[in-house]
């Protein structure tokens, strides 16, 4: 007799342990501590240098360059001092939204950027720029920045038009009448200039960075 209720009661243990593991459902794997993806390691541009060629280059504009800019722009202004720009700098935060815009205006208009060029240029002697803003320093050199894309094999710097289309900055400003050294040019460019894009047109190239002479550089 009591065999049979040791037996009993074994049974209705493993009857309600059975039960318990039903309802308890399945074990769900152990979440383990995952590791974050691996990313590729990116390699150097093959334009990059070292910064002995680096130096070299600066002392070249330093030697080749800066010395005629200098006797250009007292022979100009003799009582006025000028120092030579050495670089121009935007803020990194500058640059990637300009190049998200960019990307975004080129994709819009269904073309594909294909190099950026980046223009010599020089400020005039004024106070500020056509669209108000403050030159801060006048007669100094700077660059601007033009997207540009290929058109039947060749390179361009584009623009996008009132239409959303990709248009060709050279048909918009061309060069006809803009020799070199030519007052003739300059006075050109500058009647042309005012009237450059109709209303709509969207100008791509960037400028207005932060130029400054000596003694501030890395060289």
């Amino acid at each position: 007799m009591k065999n049979n209720r040791k037996v009993a009661i074994a049974f209705l243990g493993t009857v309600l342990l059975f039960m318990g593991a039903c309802q308890q459902g399945p074990k769900k794997d152990e979440p383990k501590d995952s590791e974050p993806p691996h990313e590729e390691k990116i390699s150097p541009p093959e334009g990059i240098i070292s910064l002995e060629e680096s130096k070299s280059l600066y002392d070249n504009y330093t030697r080749n360059r800066v010395g005629m800019i200098e006797k250009y722009e007292m022979e100009q202004y003799p009582d006025e001092k000028y120092v030579p720009s050495r670089f121009t700098s935007f803020t990194y935060e500058d640059i990637k939204q300009y190049m998200a815009y960019i990307e975004q205006e080129a994709k819009g208009a269904n073309v594909e950027i294909s190099s950026l060029r980046f223009y010599f240029a020089n400020y005039p002697n004024n106070e500020r720029f056509p669209d108000g803003k403050k030159i801060v320093h006048p007669r100094q050199n700077s660059i601007f920045i033009v997207p540009a894309i290929m058109v039947d094999g060749e390179e361009h710097g584009f623009y996008i038009g009132a239409d959303g289309q990709a248009k060709l900055i050279k048909n918009a400003v061309g060069t006809k009448g803009m020799g070199h050294n030519s007052n003739a040019g300059e006075k050109s460019y500058a009647s042309f200039a005012p009237t450059l894009f109709q209303s709509g047109d969207k100008s791509l190239d960037l400028n207005h960075g932060n130029s400054s002479p000596p003694p501030y550089t890395d060289f």
